[in-house]
């Protein structure tokens, strides 16, 4: 698997993570499994919330990673509407609780809400202070907003944006991407199979998709995680609720995709005009 720097933090994590929105819809014993076999393939990177399943799903990976916790970089997500001061010390404590262990590697706000962002960063900076956290950032931040962040928080400080980013969506890499290269932000997408819309295998883009796997001798998926991750400052976080799904995962974080392979996926899967927001599901 590899390994790559979370932008200026200099912690080495994997670029294929393990993502669990939805997660509480799935059979918990086979999520579990799903998760410790992910982590035996080198998928240490685990991501979660308090909003995933109004916060099962934080028990749930609390399950999974019990007796394990020093081998896995766990992130979780503060809801906006919970995001003043005291409500993010407050959400945090329930988080550790949930996921039994007393620090997170990475606390996010979700998304951008009606609290003041000062109010959220300096509790952020207060967590991390008394080791509830080790590094803070956000999720669903256009350029606009991530740049407020920047200002706010300082250099140095906003760690990771976690954002929409797959094949049939890369809009991130007008203005989002360019701006965390330019200040060691990571990049972490989250739903990077599209939630339901990965590429239909009997359009034109899908087969150039499956042509390039099938002459690598490996799935359609892990050349769409392996594109994905072409950019220094991208990690993906897949969701995989039966351990077959997450070893397929897994096997992306060691492939590697030629230039010609880059070029037709560029070609296949178009840009996309600028529409100047940021999408979100």
């Amino acid at each position: 698997m590899e390994h790559r720097a979370f932008g200026f933090t200099g912690v080495e994590i994997p670029v294929v993570g393990q993502g669990t929105w939805q997660m509480e819809t799935d059979d918990e014993a086979a999520c579990v499994d799903a998760l410790q076999r992910g982590i035996d393939a080198g998928m240490t990177h685990i991501d979660t919330a308090e909003m995933y399943g109004s916060g099962a799903v934080e028990s749930l990976v609390g399950k999974a990673i019990a007796q394990r916790r020093d081998q896995v970089f766990l992130a979780s997500k503060v809801l906006p509407g919970n995001a003043s001061y005291a409500g993010t010390i407050e959400a945090c404590e329930r988080s550790l609780r949930r996921l039994r262990t007393d620090r997170l590697d990475l606390y996010l706000l979700h998304w951008p809400g009606s609290h003041p962002l000062e109010e959220t960063l300096h509790a952020f900076k207060d967590l991390r202070a008394q080791g509830k956290i080790r590094h803070f950032g956000v999720s669903n931040f256009d350029q606009a907003e991530l740049s407020k962040a920047i200002a706010i928080a300082g250099p140095n400080e906003i760690a990771c944006n976690q954002v929409l980013y797959h094949l049939l969506e890369r809009a991130i890499e007008r203005r989002v991407l360019p701006l965390c290269e330019r200040h060691g932000i990571a990049v972490v997408a989250y739903s990077p199979f599209g939630s339901g819309r990965f590429p239909d295998p009997s359009s034109t883009a899908g087969k150039v998709l499956a042509s390039i796997a099938a002459a690598r001798g490996v799935t359609p998926r892990q050349i769409a995680l392996r594109y994905l991750l072409r950019r220094q400052p991208v990690f993906v976080i897949p969701k995989a609720a039966s351990a077959a799904h997450a070893l397929d995962n897994a096997a992306a974080g060691d492939l590697r995709l030629t230039g010609e392979d880059l070029a037709r996926l560029d070609t296949a899967f178009p840009l996309g005009r600028d529409r100047g927001v940021l999408p979100t599901l």
